[in-house]
């Protein structure tokens, strides 16, 4: 059984900067892949970012390639995701994911476990 727990939303103005993090619990974290998904009023969930457990590969959506970060700290159990240059499009709450297949938190479907999300808003 893993815990995620997101914590770091809130509310920032355009351009501006938050770094979310996701502390998981278990022994396995390190195996885990972890995912960063969100989701907006009236929208579907999408993933955000994605980092594998086996060698750190990572996934970025197109919409946040070069501004967002995804990191881990397997000695913390942890996961980030670094957002810079924040956009209105990208007010949303926030979600941590993780599964031991890589593949499953790429497709966002199937994913063994979630955490209850963070609201993110980015003012104009």
């Amino acid at each position: 059984q893993v815990r995620l727990v997101e914590s770091g939303g809130g509310l920032v103005q355009s351009g501006g900067s938050l770094r979310l993090s996701c502390a998981a619990s278990g022994r396995t974290f390190s195996s885990y892949a972890m995912g960063w998904f969100r989701q907006a009023p009236g929208k579907e969930r999408s993933v955000v970012a994605a980092i594998s457990g086996s060698d750190g590969s990572t996934y970025y959506a197109d919409s946040v390639k070069g501004r967002f970060t995804i990191s881990r700290d397997n000695a913390k159990n942890t996961v980030y995701l670094q957002m810079n240059s924040l956009k209105p499009e990208d007010t949303a709450t926030y979600y941590c994911a993780a599964d031991p297949l890589y593949e499953m938190v790429l497709l966002g479907r199937g994913v063994d476990y979630w955490g209850k999300g963070t609201l993110v808003t980015v003012s104009s």
